[in-house]
């Protein structure tokens, strides 16, 4: 009986645990500026506070950006009901040249129910999206090239805490031999504002 108690008050601790840092992050988030879709300036200190997610994706993508977008949108649904809010989700434009402020404005309208808590972003140089997703993501990111529309890049989510530093990623889409990892993530966004930044 005794081990019994021992093994639940065991369980019960295991699942009010700390995020931790997936091996290779605990990176600073570098300092950005960009347009959002409202067409004002979006910068990284707004982020500070907050627990954000950051995906990449762009309007014109033809395959892994409506699923990915889909499942953002669910976890934020998610998170909505369970009275969460100091989060926010950051869609970073893979395709800056095409991609304006209300084209991604328009890419979410039938998504977005955060009440401003989703920002998608533009206004860079294909260059300096592609140098920043490496820096603190490394993630591949390209731009279109001649004869194509479709830009390239990585399809998961990934975590920033308060500080602004990098916690770990997320696949953003089924593949085949991972599920979207919905609850997962929803539990982490929860357990990093309930118990604050990663030490």
């Amino acid at each position: 009986m005794k081990k019994s108690i021992l093994l639940i008050l065991l369980l019960v601790l295991a699942g009010c645990g700390n995020v931790k840092v997936q091996e290779g992050y605990g990176n600073q988030l570098s300092s950005f500026t960009a347009t959002d879709e409202e067409g004002k300036t979006f910068n990284t200190k707004e982020m500070k506070g907050k627990v954000w997610l950051v995906d990449f994706i762009f309007t014109k993508c033809e395959t892994v950006c409506p699923p990915m977008t889909k499942n953002m949108s669910d976890v934020t649904d998610e998170l909505e009901k369970k009275g969460v809010k100091d989060y926010g989700i950051l869609s970073m434009s893979v395709d800056p040249e095409v991609d304006s402020p209300t084209k991604l404005k328009n890419y979410v309208k039938d998504l977005d129910q955060t009440d401003g808590k989703w920002k998608l972003v533009t206004g860079y140089k294909p260059r300096e999206i592609a140098d920043f997703a490496a820096k603190n993501f490394k993630a591949l990111v390209a731009a279109p090239t001649i004869g194509t529309d479709q830009a390239t890049h990585g399809t998961s989510f990934y975590l920033i805490d308060q500080n602004g530093k990098v916690i770990k990623d997320y696949v953003g889409k089924d593949t085949g031999q991972e599920e979207f990892p919905k609850n997962e993530i929803v539990k982490d966004v929860k357990t990093l504002i309930n118990k604050g930044p990663v030490k």
